[in-house]
């Protein structure tokens, strides 16, 4: 034993000493020979060192949260018209919960109809254009092999002087005239496909305003994303929303429920040691009025990362909730047993002595003398402490009676009930 857990023993056992010095002093008259020797030993309450495989349990803070959490959100700016929800109900994917003004979006939707009509039109005006430019197309270029053909007959018989100049002159200006109607006719049917393209064009942007307009009037239908519970209502009905807005309510999925729970990276290392002890986890949530939900939880997974301020990593573990009773934001206690600690040795808490940080227990020895040892402690386990190091199974320890006793005292040993 060191010096300073002597040191220690000594004013622990200096105050029994003092006590019995005292009351000597007190009561010299009535302590004479005629009572006959000594006063017999003290009486002190002693519970047996016990040794038992122990399960190791660690709790941790945790805080409830949906499993998912839909904020419903204005796409389109408008007027809101319905609530058609119960704020805290359960609500089912595809359920109107809100819905927008649908008139000005109405409107927007009837005008890009309009457009889509209007550019359908224009195209089949060009398709029209394109069918009358290639006639004409086709009929100059019949005049113009015509021409040319009286051109070609002309020039030799004007050379015998069958025909006059004046005839040949003329043959040439009208082939000349025919091969400029068939080039401008050429120029009309490009036109006229550069017309049709230019409606489709129009046809398909005038679909796709048709198509947004049709998508924004759908947005003035707020409806829940998922199967769950439905938070209260941030706005009331007349109130302008839109985009820029905030969530006009929150949509939570709540069977499962979620708990984040932070762990040190101590901890964590210890827990993923063994791969599947992790993953294998079985959790309790304690709530905060002490009680205990009936429905078993597992580890779902961990954060990517460890926070570098805390030095802590959030688990998120996940519990049944049949009837939605557990709300996101409650706060409750995460229990796991994470092992087993073999040959754990148990004494009661109130037989170990706490004497500024180091730790004293009164053990009985087998001819029921006092002996202080220091021993090292570990969990506390209801009234129990874990002894990690100082004792051996089936020594006796002194649970109540320490003012009596020093070191080396004779005692009357009795165990306690």
């Amino acid at each position: 034993m060191t010096n300073r857990f002597q040191n220690r023993i000594a004013v622990f056992a200096a105050l029994p000493l003092l006590g019995l010095a005292t009351l000597a002093t007190m009561s010299c008259t009535k302590t004479s020979s005629a009572e006959g020797g000594a006063p017999p030993p003290p009486d002190v309450e002693t519970a047996v060192v016990e040794q038992r495989d122990l399960p190791i349990v660690r709790e941790w803070i945790g805080t409830l949260a949906g499993l998912v959490n839909a904020d419903i959100k204005a796409e389109v700016s408008g007027y809101l018209l319905t609530q058609n929800y119960a704020e805290g109900s359960f609500v089912r994917k595809g359920q109107l919960l809100f819905e927008i003004d649908p008139r000005p979006l109405q409107a927007a939707q009837d005008q890009a109809s309009g457009q889509l009509a209007q550019a359908k039109a224009q195209l089949a005006q060009a398709n029209a254009g394109l069918v009358q430019a290639q006639a004409q197309l086709v009929s100059a270029k019949a005049n113009q092999r015509k021409a040319q053909m009286d051109e070609d007959k002309y020039i030799p018989l004007a050379q015998q002087q069958a025909v006059t100049q004046q005839d040949l002159d003329n043959a040439k200006q009208t082939n000349q005239s025919l091969k400029a109607q068939v080039g401008a006719s050429k120029a009309q049917v490009e036109t006229s496909k550069a017309l049709i393209e230019s409606a489709q064009a129009g046809i398909a942007a005038a679909a796709a305003a048709v198509d947004t307009a049709k998508v924004n009037l759908g947005f003035t239908k707020l409806t829940s994303p998922i199967d769950g519970v439905a938070g209260v209502a941030t706005t009331q009905v007349g109130n302008l929303v839109g985009p820029a807005g905030n969530a006009v309510t929150t949509v939570s999925t709540l069977d499962p429920i979620k708990a984040n729970f932070s762990v040190s990276e101590q901890e964590y290392i210890s827990l993923t040691r063994n791969a599947a002890q992790l993953s294998q986890l079985a959790l309790e949530l304690v709530l905060a009025d002490g009680s205990v939900w009936p429905q078993k939880g597992r580890f779902a997974f961990a954060d990517r990362q460890v926070d570098a301020s805390t030095g802590a990593i959030v688990l998120t573990g996940r519990f049944p909730n049949p009837g939605n009773k557990l709300r996101p934001g409650q706060y409750g206690k995460v229990r796991a047993t994470i092992g087993v600690h073999k040959g754990a040795l148990l004494v009661p808490q109130r037989s170990v002595t706490d004497t500024q940080g180091a730790y004293l227990v009164a053990v009985v020895d087998p001819n029921n003398t006092i002996r202080f040892t220091p021993v090292k402690v570990g969990d506390r386990i209801a009234s129990k402490w874990v002894i990690d190091d100082g004792l051996k199974p089936g020594e006796r320890v002194v649970t109540d009676g320490l003012f009596k006793i020093h070191p080396g005292a004779l005692v009357n040993p009795k165990e306690t009930k």
